[in-house]
C-alpha cells in the first residue's frame, strides 16, 4: 500500500499541546501502517477516556478537554485515524472506507488492551465510534457524545450535508485550516497552523477528501449494517452513564440531529445545549470536560 507519512518538523511547536506521540505499527490488518495515538496518565487507571476525533481534524481536537480528563486520575488515550494526524496516510482515496477506519479502531483497542473505556466522540469519531461498544460492551462503561449521528440511512441526511460533501469532492485540496478558522471564532493563527500540519500538500489528503462520501446516508453503503445494529444496541443494550454535548450553532449536526439521538441512547438524560459552541465542540473543551465529570458523578451515586 503506498501511504505518506508526515514529516515530524510540521509538528514542532504545537500551541497548547505537550503530548508525547505513542505509535503503533503492528495492528493486526494494518501492518505496513503506523498509527498515531496519544496516551497520557496512569497506564493501569480504572477509567480510560477513549477521545476520537472527526473530519478534518486529529488528536490535536482534544487538547483542551484531556487535562480536566487527566485531573481524575483517568488515562486518556486519543487516535489519529489513518489519513489524519500523525499517522500514515494511504494515497489512494479508495483505500478509506467505514470498514477500514473502524477496524483500524477496534485493532487499536484491542492491542492497547483497554477497558474501562469512556467513549468520547463528535463527527466520524462517533460514526466510527458509536459502532463499537455492541462488539465489546465488557470494555465500555460511560459515553461523552458531542454533535454527531449514526449512518443507518433511515432517514435523509441532515440539511446541509450534501452541500459540505459537494464542496469536498469539488474541492480537493480544501483549505483545512480556513475551514476551522471559519467554524472555530477566534482560533489564533497558530491553532490553525496546528490544524493544517498534518496536510503538506494535497497529496496527503486522501483521507480528508474521503470522509464525507463514505457516511453512511444510502441502504447499500458499507456501515449501514453496523450502524443499525449499534442504534438498536444503544437503545436496547446500553447501560453505562451518558453525557451528551450539543454544540448550537452547528448547522448540519446541531440540536435537532442529536435530539434524535438522545431518543436513540437509552437512558440519555437531557442534553446540555452550549450556545457559543459550533460542530467543534472540543474547542470549548474545559467547561465541557467538567460538566461531563459532574454529570457522570450525578449518575453513579
Amino acid at each position: 500500500m503506498e501511504f505518506l507519512r508526515t514529516p515530524e518538523e510540521r509538528f514542532r511547536d504545537l500551541p497548547d499541546f505537550p503530548y508525547q506521540p505513542h505509535y503503533l505499527q503492528d495492528l493486526p490488518g494494518f501492518e505496513a501502517l503506523r498509527m498515531h495515538y496519544l496516551d497520557e496518565g496512569p497506564r493501569d487507571a480504572e477509567q480510560v477516556f477513549l477521545c476520537l476525533h472527526g473530519e478534518p481534524s486529529w488528536s490535536y481536537l482534544y487538547r483542551k478537554m484531556i487535562p480536566v480528563f487527566l485531573e481524575t486520575g483517568a488515562r486518556v488515550v486519543a487516535p489519529d485515524f489513518f489519513g489524519f494526524g500523525r499517522s500514515d496516510k494511504p494515497v489512494e482515496d479508495q483505500v478509506y472506507t467505514f470498514g477500514f477506519h473502524r477496524r483500524s479502531i477496534v485493532a487499536l483497542i484491542e492491542r492497547l488492551d483497554l477497558a474501562g473505556i469512556t467513549l468520547v466522540c463528535q463527527d466520524w469519531g462517533g460514526l466510527i465510534g458509536l459502532t463499537l461498544p455492541m462488539d465489546m460492551p465488557d470494555r465500555f462503561s460511560r459515553l461523552l457524545i458531542m454533535n454527531t449521528g449514526l449512518g443507518t440511512a433511515r432517514s435523509a441526511p441532515p440539511e446541509g450535508f450534501a452541500a459540505w460533501s459537494k464542496f469536498v469532492a469539488e474541492n480537493p485540496d480544501f483549505d483545512v485550516g480556513g475551514l476551522m478558522e471559519r467554524a472555530v471564532p477566534g482560533l489564533s493563527a497558530a491553532e490553525r497552523a496546528a490544524y493544517e500540519a498534518p496536510f503538506p500538500d494535497p497529496s496527503y489528503k486522501a483521507g480528508v477528501r474521503r470522509f464525507p462520501a463514505i457516511v453512511p446516508v444510502s441502504e447499500d453503503m458499507d456501515g449501514v449494517a453496523e450502524s443499525r445494529r449499534a442504534a438498536d444496541w444503544w437503545s436496547g443494550q446500553w447501560s453505562g452513564a451518558t453525557f451528551m454535548a450539543v454544540g448550537a450553532q452547528d448547522p448540519v449536526l446541531g440540536p435537532p440531529v442529536m435530539k434524535r439521538m438522545a431518543e436513540i441512547i437509552r437512558g440519555c438524560p437531557k442534553p446540555v445545549i452550549f450556545e457559543q459552541a459550533g460542530h467543534f465542540v472540543q474547542e470549548h473543551g474545559a467547561p465541557v470536560a467538567r460538566a461531563a465529570l459532574e454529570a457522570f458523578a450525578r449518575q453513579a451515586a
